[in-house]
């Protein structure tokens, strides 16, 4: 069995990467916060480019036919730049689970839509929570207890509520759920939950990992006392802990991509044992960076500071760790584990 990423997949990685890079600069993620448009403007252009926006789409629908590795694997790159806009629920993860899960005639025509980028969508996961972004959304998928239904804009009233996270705008709906079509049964209401999870921690890992390199350059420049912080012993040590975390959190991560797929016994599992993981260490990773960067590194002005209100909304997105966690437990006791 081969653990390791194929080529293909890691070309796949640097791609999203490199535009990346380009194109998510402080300047733009920081004008997304103002500007609507901002949120789905030249990046998802450039992504659409990359093939992102129809990954998980069937060759059969138009699209590139891959899996829940690759769709981690961009959700990972997505993370560790704080792209703003709904780009994982509506490129990685409203695909994903209406090509697999659903079963109505209406997904398929969501399905092109969103693969050929003529539509956007959020989720929102349960009655009374938030969905993310859903000023721009042209489906709002809804897990509604066993059904997965799909809201447009003109079946449901947005109430703006405040966010942690100003490039990640957040809204109640307002509507009645018996008349939205149902898109899914209980198999799409759990693959929805389990991929939103997965997605939520590939995420996690990208911020952890950015919110590191961030620290480690710092330590590497800024002096105190006539040397450099980053000599001193003890910080060392707390930069280390980060990376054995990320690096503990990441096969956790892949396998639960892995587990989509496969669809076996343990995904539910897999995917809440790679949420927990990945939320601790992003979250440890965001403390240590802080205590690197003193008090400039909550500041809106400096990008460390967007990048820990995003580890911040997204640790407790679809689920704590602590939630995640007891999910683990039930799952192992249902499995005979203890006996």
């Amino acid at each position: 069995m081969r653990f390791a990423l194929t080529d293909d997949q890691a070309a796949l990685a640097a791609a999203i990467h490199e535009v990346l890079s380009e194109q998510a600069t402080g300047d733009r993620l920081r004008k997304a916060v103002d500007e609507p448009a901002e949120r789905t403007g030249e990046l998802w252009s450039r992504l659409a480019d990359l093939g992102v926006l129809s990954l998980t789409v069937p060759e059969s629908s138009g699209g590139l036919g891959l899996g829940g590795v690759e769709a981690v694997l961009v959700a990972e790159q997505l993370g560790r730049w704080a792209v703003p806009g709904p780009v994982a629920e509506s490129a990685l993860l409203v695909p994903y689970v209406l090509t697999r899960e659903a079963t109505s005639d209406d997904a398929a025509g969501w399905v092109r839509r969103l693969g050929q980028g003529d539509a956007v969508a959020t989720v929102r996961i349960d009655p009374g929570s938030l969905a993310p972004d859903a000023d721009l959304a042209d489906l709002v998928l809804i897990a509604d207890g066993e059904t997965v239904r799909g809201a447009t804009p003109d079946a449901v009233r947005l109430t703006a509520q405040p966010s942690v996270d100003p490039s990640r705008r957040l809204f109640t709906l307002t509507m009645e759920p018996s008349t939205l079509p149902v898109l899914g049964g209980p198999s799409s209401a759990r693959a929805l939950r389990d991929a939103g999870a997965v997605l939520t921690a590939a995420q996690l890992l990208g911020a952890g990992q950015a919110v590191l390199d961030q620290a480690v350059a710092y330590a590497g420049d800024r002096a105190q006392f006539g040397r450099l912080i980053g000599s001193y012993q003890a910080l060392k040590h707390q930069l280390a802990d980060v990376r054995i975390a990320l690096d503990f959190a990441r096969p956790l991560v892949l396998r639960a991509g892995y587990a989509l797929d496969a669809a076996g016994a343990t995904r539910s599992r897999d995917c809440a044992a790679a949420k927990a993981a990945a939320a601790d260490a992003a979250r440890r990773a965001a403390r240590t960076a802080l205590q690197v960067h003193g008090a400039i590194g909550y500041t809106q002005e400096h990008d460390l500071g967007r990048r820990l209100t995003r580890v911040r909304v997204s640790s407790l997105a679809w689920g704590t760790p602590a939630d995640h966690r007891a999910r683990v437990m039930a799952e192992l006791a249902k499995e005979g584990a203890w006996n």
